[in-house]
């Protein structure tokens, strides 16, 4: 089960970087136009759902944690 619990841990870290390097990419790729409103602000909504993955991802990984130290805990 420990593991287990680790590979999960490692899908979720790997994840969140990859999320992370996604938005910050987004964000190198920001435009004058979408920064002052002009026309689609695609990049956005594409760096706000990027932003909601990765903390999904990070609250993946605590709990993924808090569940480990509770096995290590109880035996």
């Amino acid at each position: 089960m420990a593991a287990f619990l680790i590979f999960l841990l490692v899908l979720a870290m790997v994840a969140t970087v990859i999320a992370l390097s996604r938005g910050v990419i987004t964000f190198a790729k920001t435009t004058e136009a979408d920064v002052t409103g002009e026309g689609p602000n695609l990049n956005g909504q594409r760096q706000n759902k990027l932003m909601q993955a990765r903390i999904g991802f990070q609250a993946l990984a605590i709990i993924i944690v808090i569940l480990f130290l509770l096995m290590a805990r109880g035996g």
